[in-house]
């Protein structure tokens, strides 16, 4: 009896079935035009009068700690964020932070303990909110999807690649149409 447990246990792990498949497939291994799953970029967006155009993943993470606390030209990093819950802010969680809500609570709480507390993100409602933050605030870093940019914001290739290129870091599902 065992053996045969062992047998379908095999098969089914072997030859899933379905959409189960498909549901495994990372945005880093499919291309943007995909008909199974469509993705669509997170851009990284500034204020229009910061130069920076070009940022490693790295960098981005740097930012996004508080390690790096100054642009440039000598304007602070003020970060914006997406309120909880939403699919931009766990894949930035995932992605540029490597960690999830709890482990980025105790991130900044560690910081304010030591001493070295970075100013913790503005945390905004909507994607207009983060366009009309980011815009008007000189210093400003944020995140949207590449479909809710618009020309108030200027994006920031990460690793040299915009959100519609092939290859680009940061990927979410697309919203249903």
């Amino acid at each position: 009896m065992k053996v045969v447990g062992v047998l379908i246990l095999v098969l089914a792990v072997g030859f899933p079935s379905g959409n189960a498949s498909s549901e495994m497939l990372s945005p880093l291994s499919m291309s943007a035009n995909d008909s199974r799953v469509r993705w669509e970029g997170l851009a990284i967006v500034v204020n229009r009068q910061n130069p920076t155009s070009n940022i490693s993943l790295a960098q981005l993470r740097a930012l996004f700690l508080g390690e790096r606390k100054w642009w440039s030209k000598r304007h602070r990093v003020v970060l914006s964020a997406m309120r909880r819950g939403t699919p931009e802010r766990a894949s930035v969680l995932r992605i540029v932070y490597k960690m999830d809500e709890r482990d980025l609570n105790n991130y900044f709480l560690y910081q304010v303990f030591k001493g070295d507390a970075p100013f913790p993100p503005v945390i905004l409602r909507t994607p207009a909110d983060v366009r009309k933050f980011v815009g008007t605030t000189p210093g400003a870093v944020g995140y949207l999807r590449a479909s809710d940019v618009d020309d108030s914001v200027k994006v920031v290739r990460v690793n040299g690649l915009l959100p519609d290129d092939d290859g680009y870091p940061m990927r979410l599902r697309a919203r249903l149409p």
